[in-house]
């Protein structure tokens, strides 16, 4: 089973209370977007996004131009269902973050569990290059932390602390905050996330 097809069977098998990651409110990803004050007509773009939450909160905070990137269509398509109508506001991809091929730049670029899925050196690499060519103003990216989960719906994941994400990220972004939350999952288990918010640095 590639990929994709792992992704596909998880949303087609499990229900949103079935999963750990499920977040009713997205407190901590809404927060670390809000203290950018980025424009909210700028782009904004969520990777891993599934049938997440936060789609929901950014279309009533009044940001105009959403993007939500998912490996899964079954996952999208529980988004939108969700939302009716106003599902044709967004902008939905289909597509492994790996193999995307933006049309156009992001303001802001939201990763809350997807990047650490990525365990060889040269897909994080690929994912970081990705990341510094078409982000114009910040990142907010949440990961497991040093103390939370080694792996997550099966597959192995790559844990990081606050120091370890700037290093990856430094030469294209420099850390505004860091932040490590607890995540309580729908079935009463605890998860040791970090938040790390990062600006694109400014050229001489």
């Amino acid at each position: 089973m590639n990929k994709k097809q792992y992704w596909e069977n998880v949303f087609q098998t499990k229900k949103p209370n079935e999963v750990s990651w499920t977040e009713k409110h997205p407190k901590t990803s809404l927060d670390c977007i809000n203290a950018l004050t980025v424009d909210k007509k700028l782009p904004i773009i969520d990777i891993g996004g599934g049938d997440s939450y936060l789609v929901d909160v950014l279309l009533e905070k009044g940001y105009t131009d959403i993007s939500v990137l998912d490996i899964s269509e079954k996952a999208l398509q529980r988004a939108q269902d969700r939302l009716g109508s106003r599902s044709n506001e967004v902008t939905w991809i289909v597509s492994d973050v790996l193999d995307f091929t933006p049309q156009k730049k992001y303001a802001v670029w939201h990763d809350r569990a997807s990047f650490h899925f990525l365990t060889q050196s040269e897909d994080i690499l690929k994912y970081t290059q990705l990341v510094n060519q078409v982000v114009s103003n910040a990142l907010v990216i949440g990961t497991f932390s040093t103390s939370g989960p080694i792996k997550c719906s099966g597959l192995p994941i790559t844990q990081y602390n606050c120091a370890h994400l700037s290093k990856n990220f430094e030469g294209e972004f420099e850390m505004l905050n860091c932040v490590e939350v607890t995540h309580t999952t729908p079935f009463d288990t605890l998860q040791n996330f970090i938040f790390g918010s990062l600006q694109k640095r400014t050229k001489e």
